[in-house]
């Protein structure tokens, strides 16, 4: 049984609850798109959440293009991908929080001084950077170790791609069996599954009606571990690390 000297901490709804602020200034931005392609869709945040969460934008926008025939021209793209990076830091600079009880387990974890520690997201690197320096957790996490499947690749890519998180783990100097993801989505959960890794799966942010229904997604997805709650983590961290999970 290898020994886990790697946590790797997804970002959206893991760490900061970001995803609901971020989806808000999304569906702004589709609807502008879909408008000007005189395509007949509306969405708002809480229905992009439940098509896309775990995807990036520019996974969304390809999703779009490929299930409603939208248009989008590769200029065009990388100009949209720009505007919701914008308007996405804008909405997380205002009113981002952490998500409960996160910061109390980085600081213990960092004080143990037994893991590398590191956050993998599909999200664009100054998206997650934007989000970690709000809340104050750049501090457990500088600029090295925090990778982006959007901005860190040659190819931009989402979760569910392997792709960032195998990157993540050759930068690092790290092997997917000394390495713990934490994660709280679908996608993500696959995304470290496929790469290797035992994922941890965070129900947290859902709504309390919804969590058993994400525990079984998840589950589902590969997480060898559920926690509803950050001050569970220890005991799933145990779990993995004595190796009967």
């Amino acid at each position: 049984m290898p020994q886990i000297t790697t946590l790797l901490f997804d970002c959206d709804n893991t760490l900061v609850l970001s995803e609901e602020l971020a989806f808000e200034a999304c569906a702004d931005l589709i609807n502008q798109i879909c408008k000007e392609r005189n395509v007949d869709l509306t969405f708002t945040g809480e229905t992009l959440i439940v098509e896309f969460v775990g995807q990036n934008f520019r996974g969304m926008l390809t999703t779009l293009q490929a299930k409603y025939g939208l248009e989008i021209s590769p200029e065009d793209m990388e100009k949209y991908v720009r505007m919701e990076e914008d308007a996405v830091i804008a909405k997380l600079k205002a009113s981002l929080k952490p998500c409960p009880g996160v910061d109390e387990q980085l600081e213990k974890l960092a004080a143990s001084g037994k893991y590398t520690m590191s956050v993998v997201s599909s999200s664009a690197l100054r998206r997650v950077r934007a989000s970690i320096e709000k809340v104050g957790q750049d501090k457990y996490f500088p600029g090295d170790v925090v990778f982006s499947a959007a901005t860190s690749l040659e190819k931009p890519t989402s979760k569910p791609d392997p792709a960032i998180y195998l990157h993540a783990l050759k930068k690092l100097g790290k092997t997917a069996e000394e390495s713990i993801a934490i994660e709280d989505s679908k996608s993500g959960t696959l995304s470290g599954t496929r790469a290797g890794m035992k994922v941890v799966g965070y129900v947290g942010p859902y709504a309390p009606d919804k969590r058993s229904e994400m525990e079984k997604v998840l589950r589902d997805a590969g997480a060898v571990v559920i926690m509803e709650h950050w001050s569970e983590f220890p005991a799933c961290l145990e779990k993995i690390e004595s190796g009967s999970v």
